[in-house]
């Protein structure tokens, strides 16, 4: 299962790094990632292959929500089908 997750915020140093663990963690390989820094604000997305993921999307969605808080970010993540139609022109 392929899933979307974007990191927002204030930028600052080990963003990527500490997002890019935690997925480690979760056996989440990242398949693309966009990233951005525009004046202070951070931006993030990435593509991510959630497929041997060690949770279901729905508990991976709130504990990257926890971790993001954590760090001082909002982490989201979406199963890639709802972000595409959500984002859809």
């Amino acid at each position: 299962m392929k899933a979307v997750v974007t990191v927002t915020g204030t930028d600052r140093k080990g963003i990527i790094a500490q997002v890019s663990a935690f997925l480690s963690e979760k056996n989440i390989n990242i398949l693309d990632i966009s990233q951005t820094i525009m004046r202070d604000r951070f931006a993030m997305i990435m593509v991510v292959d959630a497929s041997e993921c060690t949770e279901d999307l729905a508990s991976l969605a709130s504990s990257a929500a926890e971790m993001g808080k954590d760090i001082g970010m909002s982490v989201r993540v979406q199963h890639e089908d709802i972000f595409q139609a959500m984002h859809r022109v």
